[in-house]
């Protein structure tokens, strides 16, 4: 039986678990797929034991940066990422899965990036990656509140336009990765510094755009999204993100090769069921 588990600092309402058993019954594969929360004070203690308990584990917040001084080597995107969402405990290899779930994600919903103009709020870990899957592909544009880690992102990655406000005008699509939507911003928008000078919400953004993306799944319509549709924009949010991701995980754990299609059919099934 394969023995698996999905790392954070709280995964008591990770949806991890259900969406790998499902991928992996799939497969005809057996496995335990666990959830293990621990604190960041506590994760330099235990981290060791998660190489001896598990064949593989997936991480995420806020330790996919934490786990790589205990690994021998990255892989793909995982070294360009600086970041690991996938572990393989035999080799203490890592990997990074988000960038390929977030480009399947909008290819499936038929979002085509190419050449469209994409403006990025936030970016934090989850923006980071999509800037660097996106770049080559669209013209992207990243807005931060934080300039000091929108500059150490450019400097790193290049390739898009640093924005420290943000004109009003329309782009083709509008990417939330602030996480302002959940949790404890449960319906609120997030904040903009605009080129007028004034700091409001991304409204006026929203209504101008081409379509809105948002990869908060829960609640299934962040305000963001909500705000998008009544101004008749199509929407789309995280949740196939989540499976694609976890379906590239799979098939590292099985040495499998990915198919897109077969993802794109799994996710079908998956949302039908769940």
């Amino acid at each position: 039986m394969l023995k698996l588990a999905v790392i954070g600092k709280d995964v008591s309402q990770s949806d991890s678990p259900a969406i790998h058993n499902f991928i992996l019954r799939r497969f005809s594969v057996e496995c335990s797929y666990e959830k293990v929360s621990i604190s960041p004070e506590e994760f330099n203690g235990r981290a060791e034991e998660l190489f001896s308990r598990y064949d593989g584990f997936n991480v995420t917040i806020p330790f996919k940066g934490e786990i790589i001084r205990y690994l021998n080597a990255l892989k793909g995107d995982a070294e360009v990422f600086g970041a690991v969402n996938t572990v393989v405990t035999g080799d203490r290899l890592g990997y990074n899965t988000d960038g390929y779930g977030f480009m399947l994600m909008l290819e499936n919903a038929g979002l085509d990036v190419k050449d469209k103009s994409v403006l990025v709020l936030g970016a934090g870990g989850a923006g980071r990656s999509c800037i660097k899957k996106l770049c080559g592909e669209a013209k992207v544009y990243a807005y931060e509140r934080d300039a000091a880690r929108l500059n150490a992102v450019y400097e790193e990655l290049g390739g898009f336009t640093p924005l420290s406000r943000v004109p009003v005008r329309p782009f083709d699509i509008i990417l939330n990765c602030t996480g302002v939507g959940m949790h404890n911003t449960v319906g609120m928008l997030p904040s903009v510094a605009y080129e007028s000078g004034e700091t409001d919400t991304a409204d006026r953004l929203l209504k101008l755009c081409g379509a809105a993306v948002d990869l908060i799944y829960v609640p299934p319509q962040s305000e963001f999204l909500r705000v998008a549709e009544a101004y008749g924009k199509p929407t789309l949010n995280g949740a196939a993100m989540l499976f694609y991701q976890a379906y590239f995980a799979d098939c590292i754990f099985l040495n499998k090769d990915p198919n897109s299609e077969e993802a794109k059919t799994l996710w079908k099934e998956y949302s039908e069921v769940k």
